[in-house]
Formats: C-alpha cells, sequence, structure tokens
C-alpha cells in the first residue's frame, strides 16, 4: 500500500473503510432484529413498559391469557413476524447495493444508476464511483458523472437500480476521490 500513488487519505477512503462498511451493514439488520425480539420479550415477562402502555408482548401476553380468542395470540405474532422480516429484506437489499457500489469502487468499473432526484424526476447516469459517505441520516455515493463532466454525489435511498457495467476507469488528479473531497472543501469555504 506505501508504494501506492494514493495518499493516506485515499488509502483510508479506498481500502479501509470500504470494507470495514460491509460487515457493518451486514450485521445490523440482525442486530435491529435481535433488539426487538429482547423488548418483545422483556414486555412479554413484564419487565417492559407500564401494562397499559399497548406493545407487542403486552399483546403477546394478554392472547395468552385468552387461548379461546387465538386472534390475540395470532395477530400479534403475525405482524411481529412481517415486521422482522422486512427488516431482514431491506438489510439485505442495502447490502446488496453496497456490495455492488463496493466492488466497482475497488475493480474500477463504471456504474449505471436510474435514479430518482429530489423533484421525483427519473434519470439514468453512468458514473465513476470513488466513494461512499455517510452525510446526515443517508448514504452518499461520491462519483465523476459522465454525462455532467462533473463530481456528483448521489443518495443510495434514491437508486432504484444499480448496474455494474465491464466498462473500467482510470482514476487522474482531476477525477479522483481526493479531486472530490477538494470540490467540496472549496464550495463549503468559498
Amino acid at each position: 500500500v506505501c508504494s501506492s500513488d494514493l495518499s493516506e487519505t485515499g488509502i483510508m477512503f479506498r481500502h479501509i473503510l470500504p470494507n470495514a462498511l460491509t460487515p457493518v451493514v451486514s450485521f445490523a439488520p440482525f442486530e435491529i432484529v435481535a433488539n426487538i425480539g429482547a423488548l418483545v420479550a422483556l414486555d412479554f415477562l413484564g419487565f417492559g413498559l407500564p401494562a397499559p402502555t399497548p406493545s407487542w408482548g403486552e399483546l403477546i401476553g394478554q392472547g395468552m391469557s385468552n387461548l379461546s380468542k387465538w386472534w390475540l395470540v395470532f395477530y400479534p405474532n403475525g405482524v411481529l413476524f412481517l415486521t422482522l422480516l422486512l427488516v431482514v429484506f431491506i438489510g439485505e437489499a442495502v447490502r446488496e447495493a453496497f456490495d455492488i457500489v463496493h466492488t466497482a469502487i475497488g475493480a474500477q468499473r463504471l456504474l449505471q444508476i436510474d435514479y430518482s432526484d429530489a423533484q421525483q424526476r427519473d434519470t439514468v447516469r453512468v458514473v465513476q464511483p470513488l466513494g461512499l459517505f455517510f452525510w446526515g441520516n443517508v448514504w452518499l455515493l461520491a462519483a465523476w458523472c459522465t454525462a455532467r463532466e462533473d463530481y456528483r454525489s448521489f443518495r443510495l435511498d434514491r437508486c432504484r437500480k444499480l448496474t455494474m457495467l465491464d466498462e473500467h476507469f482510470h482514476e487522474t488528479a482531476e477525477r479522483s476521490l481526493n479531486g472530490f473531497l477538494r470540490a467540496v472543501r472549496s464550495e463549503s469555504h468559498g
């Protein structure tokens, strides 16, 4: 890595952070499911929210007290199951998007993005992916947009489809992560 032409910041954003990001994104949905399950269990056992407050654990406990009314057990468990399933599905979709972007960044391959902008206009862009950032409460893809011939950031939550193309690109000083960061710094200071 030391013989690379990347700076220390470039090495961090190109190699270390993307490789550290994948396990975090992969594990997060299962951690959320475990936390929801623990809260439901505590509520069911009576260690959660106070009794008049509705919660899945409280509803399941009430249903277990009235087993002759099967719907009191079935519906809270059904909704709990669907919620946990959706959390896992959403987590898998996010992980898959990160895998595509991460692979494209590492292999320096172009990405085609089917994107919906802030005004809900649909566009298709071909970009050179440079890095991923968590900014505020959204993930952003820093990229060089081939259509605009300029740096752009794309919100991953607005990407409807990401396709890695076979065409490779080569970073230059003008089209690099460091160049993107310089452009962001100059916009914020000037």
